[in-house]
């Protein structure tokens, strides 16, 4: 842990937090005063853009930098330190960002006690930008655009031997049958909340799989990677900085070792109306596949189309388990409702769950 004070309150920053941030990022800059404005619905931490007044000017200081700290909601932040997304995200900024060609923002502070998980995120701020919405969902073009991206990510650490050396990132093998055990409990309470909400059909579908998520852990073999693992519209900046970039990609809670597909998966699923994924999905796919050539990547199509409808399996897992382990927002009951149904109906036009039963 550096000298610098961890801050978990984004309203108890002052300037002289801010001064000494910088200075120690190397921008020699001396903070007079700044406004503050709330970045964005995280259901796992707080982001405030911090806009910046400086004593004199500094050539290159930042005009704005965005701070992101624990959820204020006891239930949020219990969840974030618990299940290592706090400590994931931080270790992603100070450990490996820098090694991918994937666009993520530059940090200035990244910080944690992993005793308390307190931690404190300073970083570029990306804006102006076009934020994705999960809600809506994306356009072909949009969904291209994140191809790229998601070979950017997966692609310079295709394979490579020495992420095994990354603590933060070899955490135990997730045991089948434990999770399968721990799982009864939160479709009953994704049951509870939503079974007037969501259409039969689809409730099924999370029933199955939560029925046989134990063989969901243990899916086809896959060259492994580095993976978002919440590769969605909510979590991607387009044209950001005004343009200089196609996109920007956030929160890093829950980046892992594992298939480079599951990303592609659940980014298709998510984001795109049924009927345009419906239409493109394959195609979407091969780009993917395409894009990872520049890094020498060769992918086999069969392989990664069995894959691909495996690890789709993960969005119906996260609508129902995110859903149930952070704070319940009408916004947030309706992210979750709009991924179930989207990632169902995925489910169901490629028979993913008959792929799972036979694992």
């Amino acid at each position: 842990m550096s000298d610098l004070p961890i801050v978990t309150d984004p309203y108890a920053v002052d300037a002289a937090w801010l001064t000494a941030a910088l200075n120690r990022a190397g921008v020699a800059a001396k903070v007079e005063g700044f406004t503050t404005e709330k970045v964005g619905d995280g259901m796992l931490g707080e982001s405030v853009r911090f806009n910046l007044a400086y004593a004199s000017p500094v050539e290159g200081a930042p005009t704005s930098v965005v701070g992101k700290f624990p959820s204020a909601d006891p239930v949020s932040r219990a969840t974030g330190g618990a299940i290592g997304l706090y400590l994931n995200e931080v270790r992603f900024y100070q450990q490996i960002a820098h090694t991918v060609d994937i666009r993520t923002p530059k940090p200035f502070v990244a910080e944690i006690d992993t005793e308390t998980f307190d931690f404190t995120l300073l970083l570029e701020d990306m804006g102006p930008a076009r934020g994705g919405n999960q809600l809506i969902g994306c356009s072909l073009a949009d969904a291209e655009t994140a191809m790229r991206e998601a070979a950017a990510l997966h692609g310079p650490r295709w394979g490579d031997a020495t992420l095994a050396d990354v603590e933060f990132l070899n955490r135990p093998a997730i045991d089948g049958g434990g999770i399968a055990a721990m799982f009864g409990g939160i479709i009953t309470a994704f049951r509870a909340r939503y079974e007037d909400r969501l259409e039969p059909e689809y409730m099924a579908i999370c029933q199955d799989f939560a029925d046989h998520i134990g063989a969901f852990y243990e899916g086809p073999a896959a060259p492994r990677t580095l993976q978002h693992l919440d590769f969605r519209l909510d979590n991607m900046l387009f044209e950001p900085q005004g343009g200089r970039w196609p996109l920007a990609v956030l929160d890093w809670q829950s980046v892992a070792l594992g298939a480079g597909v599951l990303d592609v998966a659940y980014f298709i699923g998510a984001g795109l109306p049924t009927e345009i994924r419906q239409q493109h999905e394959q195609d979407l796919l091969k780009q993917w596949l395409e894009a990872l050539r520049k890094y020498g990547v060769s992918y086999d199509w069969n392989e990664a189309w069995t894959g691909y409808r495996h690890y789709l399996l993960q969005g119906v897992f996260t609508a129902i388990f995110a859903s149930v382990s952070t704070k319940q927002t009408d916004r947030g009951d309706e992210m979750f409702l709009t991924m179930a149904r989207r990632h169902c109906a995925q489910a169901a036009d490629l028979e993913s769950m008959t792929l799972l039963r036979q694992a």
